[in-house]
């Protein structure tokens, strides 16, 4: 549950938010006036601040800009009854996670404060998964030509804004080589959130690629933020991209054409500045030619390919990876006797790493 200071100089709604929020399971501080507020971040790390806009003395904006410039991991959210066009995107350029107008349901507060939860979620795991590609080098390599060569091919587009297609059979390591560019990037410190399209069914998969606003459909009680504007900043890995159906097709099609895009039931473009690493098992050449996939967007993710080899083309690797293997699980190499070595190099691996990997476990 989330750690949130409450920026608030009308006690009665002060006290109700903070009993809202704690009642929900959040760890909740009140103060009633902006510098009390900036002490406070000064001293402790916060996960959101919710503050009004109109207080004596330090305004909302002052306080967002204050708590962005010490903690700009910190989300925060004003409270206004005086909102205007201009005032949300003075704040939203400013830093703001969103804003919210008074008189409002505290239900509503809830969800946006569950909405960034899930965003700071996402960061944490890509903050894990960087500390783990730290600790493991990112091993995607070994000795045979073919892998050396998909190593020089990732060192050349990493430092890029290029878009990447890697192509290859299930098992083959795709999104450990978009990690591996992402790594390598200038982007590294931002987010890289990956999406594997074939696991959402095809009425779902838009709105959590591109977020829908509140009343897009049945249900929608709040705007929902997608994968591309957690991204911003970062990388967003489309695994399977050959599974997307026509509609979203044309989605991602402008999205890489004009780099913005508009949420479901909106008509404001959202633009954001995310580079796309796509994958896919299937012959995508074959698909357009057939009908299933778009020849224009093919070409705009054929930018950059990468294609990795099957493990029964590189069979050489295969010592290599089993040493790898093993050392993660923190047994000794030579556990491996020479007859089951060469059992493994005769094999055809149709599941190819993945399935070297879980013999090995």
């Amino acid at each position: 549950m989330a750690k949130i200071l409450i920026v608030e100089d009308e006690p009665k709604m002060a006290f109700l938010l903070e009993a809202e929020l704690k009642d929900a399971g959040h760890r909740t501080t009140s103060v009633t006036d902006g510098m009390e507020a900036v002490r406070r971040v000064e001293m402790e790390h916060f996960d959101i601040v919710i503050t009004d806009l109109r207080m004596e003395g330090m305004d909302g904006i002052e306080v967002l800009e204050r708590v962005k410039g010490l903690d700009p991991q910190t989300e925060v959210v004003l409270i206004t009854a005086y909102a205007t066009a201009q005032t949300a995107v003075d704040a939203m350029k400013k830093g703001a996670y969103d804003y919210i107008i008074k008189p409002f349901d505290v239900e509503e507060l809830k969800l946006l404060v569950k909405r960034i939860e899930e965003k700071q979620g996402l960061l944490y795991e890509n903050a894990l998964l960087q500390e783990k590609a730290r600790r493991e080098g990112l091993l995607v390599g070994g000795r045979s030509p073919a892998m050396r060569k998909v190593l020089e091919l990732i060192d050349k587009v990493a430092p890029t804004d290029a878009t990447v297609l890697v192509l290859g059979e299930s098992g083959t390591g795709k999104e450990l080589v978009a990690r591996r560019i992402h790594h390598l990037s200038p982007r590294r410190d931002r987010p890289l959130v990956a999406v594997h399209c074939a696991t959402f069914p095809e009425n779902l998969l838009e709105s959590e690629l591109f977020g829908y606003e509140r009343g897009a459909f049945t249900g929608a009680t709040r705007r929902k933020v997608g994968h591309f504007e957690y991204a911003d900043g970062g990388t967003i890995f489309l695994d399977e991209v050959g599974e997307l159906p026509t509609s979203v097709q044309a989605k991602l099609l402008r999205f890489l054409q004009e780099r913005q895009f508009t949420r479901i039931g909106g008509v404001e473009p959202v633009r954001v500045d995310v580079r796309v690493i796509a994958a896919t098992n299937r012959d995508l050449e074959r698909e357009v030619m057939e009908g299933r996939f778009r020849e224009d967007l093919f070409y705009r993710l054929n930018v950059f390919p990468i294609e990795l080899p099957p493990l029964r083309e590189r069979r050489e690797d295969i010592p290599l990876l089993v040493e790898h293997f093993l050392r993660q699980r923190n047994r000794p190499p030579d556990v491996v006797s020479p007859e089951a070595m060469e059992a493994l190099l005769t094999y055809d691996w149709p599941g190819n790493v993945r399935e070297l990997e879980n013999v090995i476990e």
